[in-house]
């Protein structure tokens, strides 16, 4: 068996596991000896809930409902690493391919019914069904198949190695529901919640507000330290802004740049920001003309002045990019010196690739988030003086779903961070990533990814994803300019609180309310 540092490599994830276990339960009850309990958290979100199934949620409000009511095997700690959740432990075989999970003892479902294998089994079996709909399909990583060895114990057999896989299985869409249900009434699961989760819904009324109470039979009876949290809809920022200062809500999910500003100074709140490794790509569809030449696309590169685009488009809430989508926020980051605009350079470039007299393009930017559109009227200001003549075209994020996202030779995405390298690339920029946008498809690229995902030793990995990271900085199948920081607010009386940089991580079963609201953070 091959050995890490003296160890083979079972009894290293073995031990990784147990590590977390360790350290999750330990700094749990250090901070629950001053932690409080009581009271009911008031949470604002932007936009409303069109369901509750986890299995199928697709935006932050519904992300966040379904960590309250639901759980996974694993969630995603400190420092983008998995740590235990309904599994107490894992290990793997030799070559990552097969994965063994040993479940808690003494699960139970918000119903009173016992959480067992047969529920993560029929849990992922629908996660993997196409008829489900679950954005969860294409990111908890290469699974063959999974079953139940025993009531607590379950298998996955993969396609390929994948050393990440414990941290895909906390995937926001990785939850566990009842067998029962799956089964026999899944629509039930849109308007109802039967989870293991640290909370356990009493209303839902998606467009106003969703109420719910501690689990009392939730697996770490140290937490949560609520009593219970309301989820209350702001379709209008300012509206939310102005209930944070006046009292009527704790913590706000998401500030916006002009919003923040607003808030940082003011009396009774605490703005935070977190760096970040959400991004704008602006892609170009290496299979369509003039972008199959990678000379285009390095051109329009060199146009780009990062700093001021952090300042213009993320009011410098932001970190400048270097056309990789992996930020500093990232493990296995690989710092390079930042380009600089070079027109000269950029024209002539241009000029090489049989475009002398510049170029005529049409960048197509979906309305939301707006700052898609902001980016793209940065860029043609930019790009004009090399010869890049792009014309800006805005429409409705519908529209450009179902006509532009995944086809588009020239348009502007836009991702939140996902939690490992690998989920980035695989995600986006393999040849045989389930959203190709860009259709840069080079085969060296995708041979540096696999071997990275099959590798244990981080020394290892760290060369192999420095590599990949390069490659794209040279090759340019998108521009990525600046990554947006995570902006939130709250009030001072809410402790326990930190942002984390995947964004769609929240942790509130870790949070407590103090009667003071003069009380320090």
């Amino acid at each position: 068996m091959p050995s890490i540092s003296g160890i083979n490599r079972r009894q290293f994830l073995v031990g990784t596991a147990a590590a977390a276990a360790a350290f999750s339960l330990s700094s749990g009850l250090a901070f629950g000896a001053s932690a409080k309990r009581g009271g009911t958290l008031r949470v604002s979100v932007d936009q409303a809930m069109a369901k509750l199934n986890p299995l199928i949620a697709r935006v932050t409000p519904e992300y966040l409902v379904s960590e309250l009511l639901y759980s996974g095997l694993t969630r995603l700690g400190e420092g983008m690493l998995p740590v235990p959740d309904l599994a107490e432990s894992w290990s793997s075989n030799p070559e990552l391919t097969v994965w063994t999970f040993k479940l808690r003892q003494g699960l139970v479902f918000h119903d009173g019914s016992s959480c067992t294998s047969t529920d993560v089994v029929a849990s992922f079996v629908a996660i993997r069904d196409a008829k489900t709909g679950s954005p969860g399909r294409q990111n908890v990583g290469p699974i063959d198949k999974v079953r139940a060895l025993d009531a607590h114990t379950v298998e996955f057999t993969l396609s390929a190695a994948y050393v990440d896989f414990p941290t895909a299985l906390a995937f926001p869409n990785a939850k566990v529901v009842p067998a029962a249900i799956l089964q026999s009434n899944p629509g039930a699961l849109t308007r109802t919640a039967v989870g293991t989760g640290p909370f356990k819904l009493t209303s839902f009324h998606p467009d106003r507000v969703i109420t719910m109470v501690r689990n009392e039979k939730y697996w770490d009876p140290s937490r949560p330290y609520l009593d219970g949290i309301e989820i209350r809809v702001y379709p209008d920022p300012a509206a939310e802004g102005s209930a944070l200062l006046s009292g009527d809500i704790d913590l706000m999910t998401l500030v916006r740049p002009t919003e923040f500003a607003r808030l940082k100074d003011a009396p009774d709140v605490q703005a935070l920001r977190m760096p970040s490794g959400q991004f704008c790509n602006v892609n170009m569809g290496c299979n369509q003309k003039p972008f199959t030449d990678p000379r285009v696309r390095q051109a329009l590169a060199l146009t780009i002045d990062r700093k001021v685009m952090v300042d213009f488009v993320a009011e410098g809430y932001g970190q400048p990019g270097n056309d990789s989508p992996i930020s500093s926020a990232f493990n296995f980051y690989a710092p390079s010196q930042l380009k600089k605009p070079n027109i000269a350079t950029a024209k002539r470039l241009l000029a090489d690739a049989g475009y002398p007299n510049g170029v005529d393009l049409t960048l197509i930017a979906s309305d939301s988030p707006a700052i898609r559109t902001q980016m793209a009227v940065a860029m043609a200001e930019m790009a004009r003086p090399a010869g890049f003549r792009i014309s800006v075209q805005t429409m409705p994020h519908a529209t450009y779903l179902e006509q532009v996202w995944k086809k588009g030779a020239f348009y502007v995405g836009y991702y939140t961070m996902q939690p490992t390298v690998d989920s980035v690339f695989s995600l986006l920029y393999t040849s045989t990533a389930a959203w190709n946008e860009t259709h840069w498809n080079n085969k060296e690229f995708d041979q540096l990814v696999i071997k990275a995902r099959g590798t244990a030793d981080n020394a290892q990995r760290q060369e192999l994803y420095s590599k990949a990271q390069q490659m794209m900085e040279d090759d340019v199948p998108s521009i990525i300019p600046v990554f947006f920081d995570i902006l939130r607010a709250k009030r001072p009386n809410v402790h326990g609180y930190k942002i984390h940089p995947r964004g769609l991580v929240f942790r509130l079963d870790y949070v407590w309310l103090d009667d003071s609201l003069k009380a320090s953070a």
